[in-house]
């Protein structure tokens, strides 16, 4: 019988002999009398106290809740409207639609869109493929950006099938609001001969938030003369499509046009929309040559009202010219700003035709010109194709800059993990973000992690660009001082995502790779970069301090990353998402007793750049509380004591932890969880991998320590970490080495050769071979071979695919994951470069 039952009956046979005593009267009465208000008494004190604690707890949620979706109060580390026409006009307009394949917006929360779609006619049949959002299965590539400078102009190119796609275009300033831009889109034919050209519908839109005002005016057959427009933030503007000539050529080319004009439908829908309204057949009969037959828009101007009685009303528009025509053929989409036109004492010549041709050739120039003087990859003896490489991977990731706006879904830390599922997401404010994406196709929206290295390569090209993209993931900063590891921002960002990533988790953190351009900025001495460290001091001490003391471990100096999956039956080891690393093994069981080596490398290195900064700027309170923090964490016997594996000879992760753990078929459920003998205790955990090199990763070790060569070998040792094509993820000699997680779970940071990391080994070992010790020539050494693999293999594989890859087989070199991934593995220019 269980205790609480007998309790219960206990108390029913009192409270009977009680009532029986007070029924016949005597001294039985007086008692229970007395007895009874005593149980009142106390049953009222139960209440209270009960009441005040449960008001407590409920007082304490929502004081979490509430500071979990505010902002924090530290001024902004970027200047008041810095995204504005007026603070920075040659940023206001920028290729901010990186999940489109080419495509303009403003750095605004209610911004202009315009973009591009086309279509194959006949190619297929029915519908033809409409192309407009990058995908990582739609069959089209290789595709990205030859040149792009981050601010002015750029070119792309598209292989769709049989065509080839040339995006070009060109930034011209003047005036109060962004300037003139003009674009220039060449289709191509990669077949032979002129019987089977194709026929070619180019799609132009232009979406408005209902703001802004759009006056098209309409020509002969459907064809556009311009849309004229106004809105508050842009004033008046004109936007023109020029008539198609053959490329390089002036003469115009015979296009048949149709139009469609309708409410925004919503940024996620547009492709849909147009899908949906191509489904009339029109003539397409160029003068001299047989008709044929394409499927066109509606093909008038006749306004499509989307909503019930007039819905549509405020929602914004949506413009679309189409033209058809034969291949090979070049169109531009010239806009014009008109205060720039008005700001000089004659009219400025359209940015069209040979003028535009003159911009390109100039910028197309200068960039080449910088590229050389800030990476040296031509002086440093890389072959032309080698450089050609280096200027695709940085092309690709400024390319790969957007403009984000939104709320975000926040879960608050209600300060006892699992808690959180308890309450409901609540939404961030609405925040602007300026970021680098690690891929148009796969991952089009801010990552944290990802950040940090996509600004190591962007800093050495255009520092401003990277104050400005540090400001705004501080201005994510909550109450807290905590940041959210992947910001999905807006409706075109919210439709790439499933829905299971939708929502942030305000007790989990990501390592803080900001502070690599942050520590690369206090070495450079810009007094722009001083300067907007200053204003970013109190954002980014904030948001360190968070992370200390929201994922301090069970021991002093220890951490322990929150978030790690739970323990299911269908996981071979439950993953640790907020560390980046995913799939990394790391203890069997997870448990509050866990130590992880990364993190505290991680706090390590966020202490010691802190300390510099504080120093650097005179903020001798900051110096004083932060320096014990960080010789703390950088003493070696601190680290030694709670990660040295003796036993294993390397640093390691600690927890509740057995390897004798595998998935096993059982049907029906599929692959199970089987755990064997020995039963998990508390060891550390033998999963050689990255995580174990973190101490020399981060150059947090002494050139003289005894454990740097331990480390430097098993990076060389073939049957552990080193490939032919770079580091591997997790030893070859790992039960873990390229096992799934689950059924439907393959293999991520399981062996895989990745370019983030392998950057960060290749800055540790340049470190050390550049320091007297013990082991600088090894380290040296060691240095050569490993650039001369990874840059090689990144290199066949853009020449074998046309692609930056996302990871890279530590078998045979290929890429794999999804491309292209021009966020962290551009970091291949600053390899070459031997930048670090």
């Amino acid at each position: 019988m269980a205790r609480g039952e007998r309790r219960r009956r206990g108390a029913a046979a009192d409270g009977t002999r009680t009532t029986e005593r007070a029924v016949r009267g005597g001294p039985g009465r007086r008692g229970g009398e007395a007895r009874g208000s005593a149980w009142r008494a106390a049953l009222g004190v139960v209440v209270l106290s009960l009441a005040l604690g449960l008001s407590g707890c409920w007082l304490l949620a929502w004081h979490r809740a509430r500071r979990a979706v505010t902002l924090h109060s530290a001024p902004p580390a970027l200047p008041p409207d810095s995204s504005s026409p007026a603070v920075a006009p040659d940023l206001f307009w920028g290729t901010y639609r990186p999940h489109v394949y080419f495509g303009m917006k403003t750095r605004s929360p209610q911004p202009l869109l315009t973009g591009l779609m086309w279509a194959q006619q006949g190619a297929t049949p029915g519908t033809p493929k409409l192309r407009h959002t990058c995908e990582q299965g739609d069959g089209v590539g290789p595709y990205g950006w030859e040149f792009h400078d981050g601010l002015s102009f750029g070119r792309q190119h598209i292989q769709d099938g049989a065509l080839r796609l040339t995006t070009e275009f060109v930034k011209r300033p003047g005036g109060q609001h962004g300037g003139d831009w003009s674009w220039r889109v060449t289709v191509e034919s990669q077949t032979s001969g002129t019987s089977a050209l194709p026929l070619v519908s180019l799609f132009f839109y232009v979406v408005t938030d209902g703001k802004e005002v759009l006056v098209p005016e309409v020509g002969a057959k459907g064809q556009l003369k311009f849309i004229s427009g106004h809105s508050s933030e842009l004033g008046d503007f004109r936007l023109t499509l020029t008539a198609p000539t053959n490329p390089g050529d002036t003469a115009p080319k015979y296009g048949s046009y149709n139009v469609f004009w309708s409410s925004n439908p919503g940024l996620a829908l547009l492709t849909e929309m147009v899908k949906s309204r191509l489904n009339s057949w029109f003539q397409h009969r160029p003068p001299g040559a047989s008709p044929e037959r394409y499927l066109g828009l509606p093909g008038s101007l006749k306004w499509e009202d989307r909503g019930p009685s007039g819905q549509g009303q405020g929602q914004g528009q949506f413009l679309i010219q189409q033209v058809t025509l034969k291949v090979p053929f070049s169109v531009e989409l010239v806009f014009e700003s008109g205060s720039a036109q008005a700001g000089g004492s004659q009219p400025l010549e359209q940015l069209a035709g040979s003028l535009l041709t003159q911009a390109l050739e100039s910028h197309v120039e200068a960039f080449r010109e910088h590229f050389e003087k800030t990476f040296q990859l031509k002086e440093k003896g890389l072959s032309p194709e080698e450089q050609a490489l280096g200027q695709a991977a940085l092309s690709g990731l400024l390319g790969g800059i957007g403009y984000f706006y939104g709320q975000g879904l926040v879960l608050a830390d209600m300060g006892v993990e699992g808690s959180e599922q308890k309450v409901d997401p609540a939404l961030f404010p609405p925040v602007p973000l300026f970021t680098a994406v690690p891929s148009r196709s796969f991952f089009p929206r801010g990552f944290l992690w990802d950040e940090g290295f996509h600004q190591l390569v962007v800093q050495r090209w255009d520092p401003r660009l990277t104050r400005e993209v540090l400001g705004h993931w501080l201005g994510l900063l909550n109450a807290d001082g905590w940041i959210g590891r992947e910001q999905v921002l807006g409706d075109e960002a919210r439709a790439r995502v499933p829905p299971e990533f939708l929502v942030q988790r305000a007790a989990h953190a990501n390592p803080p790779t900001l502070l690599l351009p942050i520590a690369h900025m206090l070495k450079g001495g810009d007094p722009a970069d001083f300067a907007f460290l200053r204003r970013a001091f109190p954002r980014l001490r904030a948001w360190f301090s968070w992370l200390h003391k929201s994922q301090a471990g069970p021991v002093p100096l220890s951490y322990r990353w929150r978030g790690r999956d739970p323990a299911l039956p269908t996981l071979l080891n439950p993953k640790t998402l907020p560390s980046g690393l995913d799939d990394y093994p790391r203890a069997s069981h997870p448990s509050a007793s866990e130590r992880h080596l990364d993190l505290r490398c991680w706090v390590a290195l966020g202490a010691r750049v802190l300390v510099q900064l504080a120093e650097q700027l005179g903020e001798a309170e900051a110096a004083a509380e932060l320096g014990p923090l960080a010789a703390s964490l950088e003493a070696e016997e601190s680290l030694d004591e709670l990660h040295w594996a003796a036993e294993l000879g390397v640093f390691a992760d600690f927890g509740n932890h057995t390897r004798a753990v595998q998935l096993k078929p059982r049907p029906p459920e599929g692959l199970v969880r089987v755990v064997g003998r020995p039963h998990p205790r508390l060891q550390y955990v033998d999963a050689l991998g990255y995580v174990s090199l973190f101490p020399m990763l981060l150059r947090l070790l002494d050139p003289n320590s005894p454990r740097l060569g331990p480390l430097l070998d098993i990076l060389a040792d073939s049957r552990h970490l080193w490939s032919p094509f770079g580091l591997r993820s997790l030893a070859a000699s790992s039960p873990f080495y390229g096992q799934r997680n689950s059924e439907h779970d393959p293999p991520y940071w399981r062996g895989a050769v990745w370019l983030n990391v392998n950057y960060l080994a290749l800055g540790a070992l340049y470190h050390y071979g550049h320091l007297e010790g013990p082991h600088q020539a090894r380290a040296a050494k060691l240095h050569s071979e490993l650039r001369a693999n990874v840059v090689s293999n990144v290199w066949r594989q853009y020449q074998a695919t046309g692609f930056l890859w996302e990871q890279y087989s530590d078998r045979d070199g290929r890429g794999m994951g999804c491309r292209p991934f021009q966020g962290w593995t551009s970091l291949v220019l600053l390899a070459m470069a031997e930048d670090y």
